[in-house]
């Protein structure tokens, strides 16, 4: 039997053994962790599990059109009040992303990893990861296909945006033949292919503008022009009035500078912390990069949380990069 079909039969086995589940994706979750999140809450309603979702903060706002996005219970806001034994981890590159949900894990809790992260450490005592997946949404389609769970425009939909956000609108390396077949299918489910974009990848909210306006005036760049980032402070957010979301994409601007091979976001948490997301025109493996600051994610998208002076982190940060280079 081929691996991928042994790791769907375990996967399948874990499911039908199991219920009263607990599905998690990783923190500050994007549109394929709460995407993925949803899939894997469509398939155990088709199956009539019980389920509970779950993320340690609240999911952004724009995704609030997908099925049962409202039932993702927000932990920031919901007390501590039981534990489960049965966990299905999706977008999670290691453990430690599930932030604050562990705390709802049994100690001795089985736990089912699906992911598409290369750096991913299989974590779980079972592990689906497919590193050449765009996106954990792709992995989600190809099971509810071996499972033979019939696609409607509600799953179709969410499979969708996981993989349309994570493939930057189907312009990433990472959009395959595959990808745009799957694509091509779910689109016969009447999911709005073009509207999804114009929310997701094109609309921004002026605290959003405001906050992507103040990063560009402190825009830094090497003197070979191949490295560039900017700085998100907390007065920042305070001044604009911008939220975790609006921080998306904004990462994306010093890296499609002409010549740069490394665009940098560098978000302050809070005093002594900071996390860095990294981009990469493709020289360069970031993922590497973030792996050494304790972080992790794919060759051309990756992140870590750091602990330390933001000045120093960002002097480190950048000399790894050019060591990269």
């Amino acid at each position: 039997m081929q691996t991928k079909e042994r790791e769907f039969q375990q996967v399948k086995q874990f499911l039908m053994e199991h219920d009263d589940f607990l599905v998690v994706a990783h923190i500050q979750p994007d549109g394929d962790a709460v995407s993925s999140t949803l899939a894997v809450g469509w398939l155990l309603s088709c199956l009539g599990k019980n389920y509970t979702m779950v993320n340690e903060g609240p999911i952004p706002r724009r995704m609030s059109y997908l099925w049962q996005a409202e039932q993702i219970v927000d932990l920031s806001q919901v007390p501590l009040d039981t534990k489960f034994s049965h966990v299905i981890c999706v977008d999670c590159a290691d453990f430690k992303r599930v932030g604050r949900t562990a705390e709802w894990f049994a100690d001795d809790a089985l736990i089912l990893n699906i992911d598409h992260h290369p750096t991913n450490d299989a974590y779980g005592a079972v592990n689906l990861i497919v590193p050449e997946a765009a996106a954990t949404a792709e992995i989600l389609y190809d099971l509810l296909k071996y499972m033979e769970v019939p696609l409607n425009f509600e799953v179709a939909t969410a499979i969708y945006t996981g993989m349309l956000t994570d493939t930057g609108g189907f312009r990433y390396s990472n959009t395959t033949p595959k990808v745009m077949a799957i694509a091509s299918d779910l689109l016969e489910y009447r999911v709005d292919g073009p509207g999804l974009s114009e929310l997701l990848l094109e609309q921004m909210t002026l605290p959003q503008l405001k906050l992507l306006t103040r990063a560009l005036n402190g825009l830094q760049i090497t003197d070979d022009g191949k490295i560039s980032w900017v700085v998100i402070q907390d007065e920042d957010m305070r001044v604009t009035g911008a939220i975790h979301e609006d921080l998306e994409g904004i990462v994306n601007y010093p890296r499609n500078i002409q010549g740069v091979e490394v665009g940098m976001l560098f978000k302050v948490i809070h005093e002594g912390a900071v996390k860095v997301s990294l981009r990469s025109a493709g020289k360069v493996d970031v993922a590497e990069v973030a792996q050494s600051f304790g972080g992790g994610g794919h060759v051309r998208a990756a992140g870590a949380r750091i602990e330390g002076d933001l000045a120093q982190i960002v002097s480190h940060v950048v000399e790894q990069v050019k060591l990269q280079l």
